[in-house]
């Protein structure tokens, strides 16, 4: 019985062993992309105790984005801590500590834990990058992209750590939205898959995992549910004004399709679209909109440009 018991323990230090080897614990984050989900992830990463280093192409990026860090430091701590002003003086100059800026990306991944990559939505830009940074990088990091719509496996190719490569797909506004899609390839390993959603905890998100699929969980299910509403409004079952106040009044959704598709821009949505219909141009879901395109065409690409399905002053 003795020699059963010894050999249980054994096993089970042996097993716990075995499950801490599997995952790396993060420490030092390199974010490429200043813009707001790269600033925005920079900012969550540092106020969690992570070494950042935020890279983009030049300095004064780099100036925008802190400044828009410190500035959004500043509305959490009002909230955070509104009864201990102090503290949070403390806390924005304690973030800020742990970040730092750098317009040279291969020359800070050389002790970099994870890699993040929040540049333009461009597959060929995407993997020119990452087989840069895979010259560079430590054999132990892992590289993320924070893709909403493109295909990690097809990321991860380019590089020669494909079992360390993975999606982190953050939600914007980053400091506020709680979710974190992880994504595993086929090649992802579980070690990376298991340090990618502590991470995601670490900086105080709640991570939901999904396979390599077009559009992950929340766009497959929001991109084609907002190309509905478009032909509904093509086919004049409804008007666009009525469909947003019909989901937001009887779906309790915050924003109606419209509304939304404005917020996130008609050019983001049909880049989203036009991707997935190329992939599976039979997939109905994925059918182009010839509305969306001809606003796109006009440059009417939502609120950023003060007119897309609504006008904006």
């Amino acid at each position: 019985m003795a020699f059963a018991t010894r050999q249980f323990v054994r096993a089970a230090s042996s097993d716990a062993a075995a499950a801490a080897a599997k995952k790396l614990l993060i420490k030092h984050v390199t974010i490429i992309g200043g813009g707001l989900m790269g600033a925005g992830i920079a900012q969550v990463a540092a106020a969690s105790g992570h070494t950042v280093v935020l890279v983009d192409q030049s300095d004064e990026i780099l100036k925008k984005s802190t400044k828009g860090i410190e500035e959004s430091l500043k509305r959490v701590t009002k909230k955070k801590f509104a009864d201990k002003p102090e503290a949070g003086d403390e806390f924005i100059k304690k973030t800020l500590k742990n970040l730092t800026t750098s317009t040279d990306a291969a020359s800070v991944v050389h002790s970099t834990d994870l890699v993040i990559e929040a540049i333009v939505e461009n597959l060929e830009v995407k993997n020119e990058l990452f087989k840069t940074l895979d010259k560079f990088a430590p054999e132990h990091t892992i590289f993320a992209s924070n893709t909403s719509s493109l295909q990690i496996t097809k990321m991860a190719n380019a590089t020669t750590r494909q079992d360390r490569f993975g999606g982190l797909h953050f939600f914007n506004p980053v400091p506020m939205m709680k979710l974190v899609e992880v994504i595993k390839t086929p090649m992802t390993s579980q070690k990376t898959f298991e340090s990618l959603v502590d991470f995601s905890k670490a900086v105080g998100k709640s991570p939901v995992s999904c396979k390599d699929t077009p559009g992950f969980i929340v766009n497959r299910l929001l991109v084609p549910y907002m190309m509905e509403a478009v032909r509904l409004f093509e086919r004049g079952d409804a008007s666009k004004e009525d469909i947003d106040v019909a989901m937001k009044l009887g779906a309790g959704y915050p924003m109606g399709p419209f509304e939304l598709l404005d917020y996130v821009g008609l050019d983001t949505s049909k880049y989203i679209i036009d991707g997935w219909h190329s992939l599976e141009p039979n997939n109905p879901l994925f059918a182009p909109s010839p509305l969306l395109n001809k606003l796109v065409e006009e440059k009417k690409l939502g609120k950023k440009t003060g007119e897309g399905f609504y006008k904006y002053k």
